[in-house]
């Protein structure tokens, strides 16, 4: 834009309060400015556009019709720009922006999607865009710039985010249970055997998923001189559970895994014998150093309502 075309948002206000006043007296004393600086503000604006926007007499003061078309235009304009203005304060507070946030299944079983309508109620003007992936999915995805926050499972101490520097709020641990198919003729033993659970195929995520936890998993077999026998390997815990119920084995899975009711599956806690090694899953809120208002928002806001761990008890 040329610089005879580029008039200032404040020419456009002054010709819009003096054509709603009509009157430069009144006009002035609106824009806090006397008479003289606002008639040579006018005459400024009408060489800029080189057309008269007021007829001007002794006794009056009236609209040419260029002036007539440009009121509507210039009111909107300005509209526009104290609302532009308003939306970046709204923004640097985080009221308003953009999340796209990651999270593992074991948190949609518990407490997300309660956080998630009390925070938007709380910022209806902050969107937030839900990713479902495991917390490797969700690394790789922070490294390429594609997420701005995400709720992650590992092993207690164990986040991989430290590796890329990114922020980490711990949402607490919670033991494995057993998930244990309903057919089995000790699922619903009242005691259950340690020597008999070890022995039972297993159903697991793979390693590369979340390798942490894993890890630890069969650092508790080997603890108790036990080398697991994978049946079957299921990213998701959904699916994990739904081999379970078609009978291919026992899987560990985090407690509040327990809220996810299927046909065929029944919850235990390990056996006492079992109970003192048992693996424990922590769940973290990671988040980027860098991060917009919007998510750090949305991070005090997981920090305040997650005063209580992660987890639920087992039935």
């Amino acid at each position: 834009m040329s610089d005879q075309t580029a008039i200032e948002l404040r020419s456009w206000r002054q010709f819009v309060v003096l054509a709603t006043e009509l009157h430069y007296g009144r006009a002035a004393a609106q824009l806090h400015m006397t008479q003289p600086p606002l008639t040579q503000a006018i005459q400024s604006l009408e060489r800029r556009l080189g057309a008269r926007l007021f007829e001007r007499t002794r006794r009056s003061v009236a609209l040419t019709p260029v002036g007539a078309a440009l009121v509507g235009p210039a009111r909107l304009l300005l509209q526009q720009a104290h609302a532009l203005t308003t939306r970046a304060r709204s923004a640097l507070a985080g009221e308003v922006g953009h999340v796209r946030l990651g999270f593992v299944s074991t948190v949609g079983f518990g407490p997300l999607p309660g956080w998630l309508r009390a925070f938007r109620d709380a910022h209806p003007r902050v969107r937030v865009e839900l990713i479902e992936a495991t917390s490797d999915v969700q690394l790789a995805a922070f490294e390429r710039g594609e997420l701005d926050a995400g709720f992650t499972l590992h092993a207690p101490g164990h986040s991989a985010g430290a590796a890329l520097g990114l922020q980490r709020l711990s949402l607490g641990a919670e033991p494995l249970v057993l998930a244990l198919p309903d057919v089995a003729p000790w699922s619903g033993a009242r005691r259950l055997r340690a020597a008999e659970v070890l022995a039972q195929p297993l159903v697991i995520f793979p390693r590369v998923a979340t390798p942490s936890l894993f890890d630890a998993v069969l650092a508790f077999y080997h603890h108790h001189g036990a080398t697991p026998v994978i049946a079957q390997q299921a990213t998701q815990m959904q699916t994990i559970v739904n081999l379970v119920s078609a009978g291919l084995g026992v899987a560990l899975v985090p407690t509040s895994v327990t809220h996810l009711q299927r046909a065929g599956v029944v919850y235990r806690k390990l056996p006492a014998a079992l109970a003192a090694h048992a693996p424990r899953g922590e769940t973290s809120l990671l988040w980027s150093p860098d991060a917009a208002p919007a998510v750090l928002r949305f991070v005090e806001f997981v920090q305040r309502v997650s005063a209580r761990p992660v987890g639920y008890r087992s039935g």
